[in-house]
């Protein structure tokens, strides 16, 4: 018990502020209830296709796009995209840290990421629009440029605090000579059958892993069945050989 209360503290917390709350004051606690149950709605709505977005970006688009376009080598270039795509999103902010952490694993830079959060937060183009409406467009557009300049900086500090070491990354790990298949990305194309019959098969169109151990003689061919499987659903680690490694290295030095 104690364990589940210790992974859940927060949760914990939140409901012991709920029965302080009940035993008080009634009324704010029924107002805070109500107002809890909207915004948990609100996010049964929208997570689910924040998750098919960001599972769409991990499966489609490739590392090294997001590298060359939103990595540490950008520049400004990467800078004035992560404005683009901060201010062009749509939905709360909330739903910009899975689509964020998405990218960050795919390689874009730290300030960058700080850039999309703070644009989607507060440059976003239908809340432009109201602004010049409400407050005219003069007073949007200062506000624009100068919120901005502000984003891109405050991007360039964090990124000199905060490393990507300090932030964790949920990886998939497997032994040398095992593999597995990223079932929520598999579209069941039956590339991998092809090419490997011994070791995956479809069932329930999704291709499944029917052996892990991954013989030498077969890696080859599950090399090639990752790297035409057209979700990136695949995952494998070779079995280490002898003498591997130096001539690696030694391929290298030449």
């Amino acid at each position: 018990m104690m364990d589940i209360i210790k992974k859940n503290r927060f949760l914990v917390a939140v409901i012991l502020i709920y029965l302080v709350l009940f035993m008080t004051n009634m009324e704010k606690a029924s107002l805070s209830v109500g107002n809890s149950f909207y915004y948990i709605k609100e996010m049964l709505m929208i997570m689910p296709v924040i998750f098919l977005l960001t599972a769409l970006i991990e499966a489609w688009v490739p590392k090294e796009m997001i590298m060359e376009y939103l990595g540490d080598e950008s520049g400004l270039k990467g800078s004035f995209i992560s404005l683009l795509l901060g201010s062009v999103s749509a939905g709360p902010i909330y739903a910009a840290f899975p689509v964020c952490k998405t990218l960050l694993k795919k390689g874009a830079s730290i300030s960058n990421i700080v850039v999309i959060l703070s644009a989607w937060a507060v440059i976003k183009i239908p809340m432009l629009a109201n602004e010049a409406k409400f407050l005219s467009p003069k007073f949007m557009a200062v506000r624009w440029i100068l919120t901005t300049i502000s984003i891109i900086i405050m991007g360039y500090i964090i990124s000199k605090l905060v490393k990507r070491e300090d932030i964790p990354m949920e990886e998939e790990r497997i032994e040398e000579g095992r593999l597995l298949i990223k079932e929520k990305y598999c579209i069941g194309c039956g590339i991998c059958r092809e090419l490997a019959p011994k070791y995956f098969k479809i069932e329930n169109q999704k291709a499944i892993v029917i052996n892990k151990d991954i013989e030498e003689q077969w890696e080859e061919k599950i090399r090639k069945a990752k790297e035409k499987c057209p979700a990136n659903a695949i995952v494998f680690s070779e079995a280490k050989k002898p003498g591997k490694r130096f001539n690696k290295e030694l391929t290298e030095i030449e």
